[in-house]
């Protein structure tokens, strides 16, 4: 299925124009195009350290079985799609001051709000600060779109069957980093499923997912380490049929993160996930109306 580019600086939307199922899937995470205007002191292998490698490509197939694909094309180290606007670090910012909206979270203290400061080991990724008017032009030029693009895609979906369900994909370090959930060290499981604690979707789909991973063989822990961010919090309403959940899947399944790199799992995971969509469209075709 061709991909629709909204901005091809911004994102790429891989499936059918208009919604034939009621799933949708988003990768904020994958994206490595980078901007001209980065203007970072650090190498582009080291602000790919955090990158969710491959995921849009592991995923992709789905938008041939109908599914939408939004991926983001910049990195997550340029601006974080998976943050509210205005969670502003404002350590980074020229003046300290931010004279627009202003939502911070407990990520700028981890260097790691809507741009990011350091990476998980410490080092800055900057040696200057950031003026408003450029950050402004970042978020207006990619984080905006993204937001856009995934808003539109589920909207539309709910308008067509009366419901939607929305998979924000992820990626994990097999083994937590210094700033890692779960503590620096700690190893994670195959895959996380995230609803925030139960407030992103209804219990019933949580467990969905999760039994038919575990199926598989699959190690599978809801909401610990990770419980999802901005995008299933933002764009979910499970009272009114909008349910949004967060997948994290360990690295170690499909690549090597060392060389950063795929490996032969690749392509066993990729058909694992695609019996994951398919058993999700078949499941979700009788909820909704046609």
């Amino acid at each position: 299925m061709p991909a629709e580019r909204p901005d091809p600086a911004a994102l790429l939307i891989h499936g059918p124009a208009e919604p034939v199922v009621p799933l949708v899937l988003d990768s904020p995470h994958s994206g490595c195009v980078f901007p001209v205007d980065f203007g970072s002191v650090l190498s582009e292998f080291d602000l790919r350290e955090d990158e969710d490698a491959f995921i849009d490509e592991l995923y992709r197939p789905a938008s041939e079985r109908g599914v939408p694909l939004i991926a983001a094309q910049f990195p997550r180290t340029y601006v974080d799609a998976n943050r509210h606007r205005g969670d502003i670090d404002l350590e980074l910012i020229e003046g300290g001051r931010w004279p627009y909206e202003y939502v911070p979270s407990g990520k700028a203290a981890l260097g790691k709000a809507l741009l990011w400061r350091t990476l998980d080991d410490g080092r800055p990724i900057y040696d200057r600060k950031l003026s408003v008017d450029e950050v402004q032009r970042r978020i207006e030029r990619f984080h905006a779109p993204y937001h856009q693009a995934l808003i539109d895609r589920i909207e539309a979906t709910h308008a067509r069957f009366g419901a939607s369900w929305h998979i924000n994909c992820h990626s994990m370090n097999a083994v937590a980093g210094p700033q890692g959930e779960g503590g620096q060290g700690s190893s994670r499981a195959d895959f996380v499923v995230g609803d925030r604690d139960g407030t992103t979707c209804d219990a019933g789909f949580t467990e969905l997912v999760r039994s038919i991973l575990a199926g598989m063989g699959y190690d599978v822990r809801v909401n610990d380490p990770y419980k999802g961010v901005e995008l299933v919090r933002a764009y979910s309403d499970p009272a009114r049929g909008r349910m949004s959940l967060q997948l994290e899947i360990n690295k170690r399944l499909y690549m090597d993160e060392r060389a950063r790199a795929k490996h032969a799992g690749f392509a066993t995971l990729q058909k694992n996930l695609m019996t994951l969509i398919d058993t999700l469209v078949d499941e979700l075709g009788p909820r909704v109306r046609r």
